[in-house]
């Protein structure tokens, strides 16, 4: 009975490890034939990572709604040479497809493409000579290179224009050559192409920049088709958004966006949470709101087959694990603006044809800005010359290296001396302080006599009757007339404590609040000389009163004086933020309020006998003749200041109007452009504009249109 049970329990254990073998079997014949192709297929794609999908960048509009900056869809090339078995065979055939399609693939090795091989740190930018050296400190190449000092002394003398001479890159490249194996046999050319990408993978994998390496921008469909049938291993065609700017104008105030620099990720943008390849706003209005219109970053899980092609992963979100929420990407808001943009191409023209139109062929650039006076909201900001943000990649060296500066805003970065548009700070100085009324009259016998030794004259004009100076005059007729004398008298009474103070108040020197970068300038006075090692004198304080001195003002600056004047003393910040919008406009994120500087209490007498003075400039005075016609009444002052013996002064023009219900405020400024009055007309066309129908929207929307 045992032996039988022993011999029933053994059959049995044999049948079940039968079974268990024929299933076992099973299973691999259904692995291995049955579905194969597919689990072959599926461990392909079984190659899992997260990646950080950018959100759509904000739009900006200007304050009727035109759409100035959005974005459209682009196609980059990028690489991933973890999937190249032979890194140098597979670029090399991806630089032949992009020779044969007209593509240009990204390339900041400061060197000649073409032999022979020299170092061009005369068109490098500054970063990417310092890449160049860095990688060669890493390498331990530094031998291979010419002295940094040596570099920057080129790249200096190119900028002025100053002829330069090129230090050979062979030694350097020699070492590339044998650093990346690259075949002996390979045509110089070809090889220099190759090592430049070689070059910029190995600046990202020693981290010498952070920036994610994208290899081609913008590709077409027939390159895409190339490459897709070609079947490059670890090169992807990633589906990317990029700025489309619908106007050419405005370039100083719109700015761009680029990838982040390494110190504006560690100092500014990683504790934003931002991601290191991330694209952020560079200038203008695109850093300035950045915030707003950058959005949030999404995460989305992706697969990819072992040539490194995303085969998976659309819409396929990461969730918080915490909160469960989709991490999506999230759009970011749209700004509007207080620009006009038609108003902007108008004024951008007059200026442009204005300054090309002077007799002086010192003249080297100019601004203009006009604001309302109201709120203190920038409807214009010219500076001239411009440049075309849709170009500017591709124009960027010639930009950097033009003399005039195109890529300087003006407008708010540059300072000028206010010459007599300042003589409207020290009237009021003068009458607020009770130093002289309105109808105070003053001699100018055509110089001043009041010091012995410093006796400074004032301008005369000619006449039927020959040679004469202004004689009496009061504070309106001083200021149509620009009468040195009467400035001269009521700025030394008034002294350059006060003068500095007034021109404080109106915001000169100090900042106009504007969301943009911008220069601050600085009022003549003791602390300024003195921070100079100069001795401040009284008599200092003559050339200060008529705008003369060392004061330094911006265009803008200007332009907010004189609004602050036609509000009646209201000084307001300068602001281009009107409002911004949700991502669908079916929101409003934020709106901006004026925001008050100070408060002028000007008493109404005194305002008026010193804007009736600008009033009688367009009416009797030096630009009659241009707004004889215009419609509205204006109130100016022209200027000139001097900035050397040898050359024209610099011009100046400001104005406000209507005179009787003030709604803008201008400052026009011409370097070396002579005589303020020459300015006049660019003035006149600019407020005909304003005030005629050109301005605002084009058309009255119809009802039942949807409103942005």
């Amino acid at each position: 009975m045992d032996g039988k049970q022993f011999h029933w329990r053994v059959r049995g254990v044999v049948g079940v490890l039968l079974i268990f073998i024929l299933l076992f079997a099973w299973v691999l014949y259904d692995l291995q034939y049955v579905h194969g192709a597919d689990y072959l297929a599926q461990s392909r794609r079984k190659i899992a990572k997260t990646e950080t999908v950018e959100a759509s960048r904000g739009e900006i509009l200007d304050r009727y709604g035109r759409v100035l900056v959005t974005n459209s869809e682009s196609y980059n090339v990028s690489l991933d040479t973890s999937f190249m078995k032979d890194v140098n065979a597979t670029l090399t055939k991806l630089l032949d497809i992009c020779r044969t399609e007209g593509v240009t693939w990204t390339d900041t090795l400061p060197i000649s493409l073409e032999a022979p091989f020299v170092f061009t740190f005369d068109t490098a930018s500054s970063g990417a000579i310092s890449n160049l050296y860095a990688l060669a400190e890493s390498l331990k190449w530094t031998d291979t290179l010419p002295d940094r000092e040596e570099a920057d002394s080129i790249r200096a003398a190119a900028q002025e224009g100053q002829g330069v001479s090129y230090p050979s890159a062979d030694a350097f490249l020699d070492k590339l050559r044998t650093y990346y194996e690259i075949d002996p046999l390979l045509p110089d050319s070809e090889a220099r192409a190759l090592m430049g990408v070689r070059y910029e993978l190995t600046l990202r994998s020693r981290e010498i920049t952070y920036n994610a390496y994208v290899f081609a921008q913008d590709v077409d469909m027939s390159f895409i088709v190339t490459v897709k049938e070609t079947d490059l291993p670890g090169v992807n065609i990633d589906t990317t958004s990029v700025r489309e700017y619908k106007t050419s104008y405005a370039a100083h105030l719109l700015g761009r966006v680029g990838l982040m620099s390494p110190d504006e990720w560690t100092n500014t943008y990683q504790a934003l949470d931002y991601p290191y390849n991330a694209s952020v706003g560079k200038e203008g209005v695109e850093l300035a709101f950045e915030s707003y219109l950058h959005g949030t970053p999404g995460k989305r899980n992706i697969e990819t087959n072992d040539q490194g092609k995303v085969v998976s992963g659309d819409d396929n979100w990461v969730v918080d694990q915490a909160t469960g929420e989709v991490q999506a990407p999230d759009p970011g808001d749209n700004v509007i603006l207080t620009l006009d943009i038609k108003l902007q191409e108008a004024v951008e023209r007059a200026l442009a044809t204005g300054i090309e139109g002077l007799k002086s062929e010192d003249t080297q650039g100019g601004a203009a800005v006009v604001i309302y006076v109201r709120d203190g909201g920038v409807l214009a900001m010219a500076s001239y010359p411009t440049f075309d943000l849709t170009t500017y990649t591709q124009n960027y060296n010639t930009l950097l290296s033009d003399p005039l500066n195109p890529l300087l805003n003006r407008a708010t970065r540059q300072v000028y001396p206010p010459g007599s548009t300042f003589k409207m700070v020290t009237a009021i100085g003068a009458l607020e302080e009770g130093i002289i009324e309105p109808d105070t009259e003053i001699l100018d016998t055509g110089r001043y006599l009041y010091y012995d030794d410093y006796q400074p004259q004032c301008w005369i004009y000619r006449d039927s009757g020959g040679w004469r100076t202004h004689e009496e005059e009061n504070v309106s007729d001083a200021i149509m007339d620009s009468c040195n004398v009467f400035f001269f008298d009521a700025g030394r009474r008034l002294g350059i404590s006060l003068l500095e103070q007034y021109a404080a108040a109106f915001g000169l020197g100090e900042s106009t609040g504007i969301e943009l970068s911008e220069a601050t300038g600085w009022m003549d006075g003791p602390e300024y000389t003195e921070s100079h090692g100069q001795t401040w004198y009284e008599g200092n304080t003559l050339p200060a009163a008529i705008g003369q001195g060392n004061s330094r003002f911006t265009p803008l600056q200007l332009a907010n004086y004189v609004a602050t004047l036609a509000n009646g003393g209201t000084h307001y910040s300068a602001h281009l933020l009107k409002e911004v919008k949700s991502n669908d406009y079916s929101q409003v994120v934020e709106r901006y309020e004026p925001q008050v500087l100070n408060q002028l209490d000007i008493e109404p007498e005194n305002l008026a006998a010193v804007t009736e003075g600008m009033l009688r400039v367009t009416t009797e005075g030096s630009a009659k003749t241009y707004f004889a016609d215009l419609g509205v009444q204006v109130a100016a002052k022209t200027g000139s200041a001097q900035v050397s013996s040898a050359t024209e002064s610099n011009a100046l023009f400001v104005a406000f109007a209507p005179y009787e219900d003030p709604e803008i405020a201008l400052a026009i400024v011409v370097e070396k452009g002579g005589s303020g009055s020459t300015l006049a007309n660019i003035a006149a066309e600019i407020l005909e504009y304003y005030f005629s129908a050109g301005s605002g929207m084009e058309t009255v929307t119809p009802e039942n249109t949807l409103l942005r």
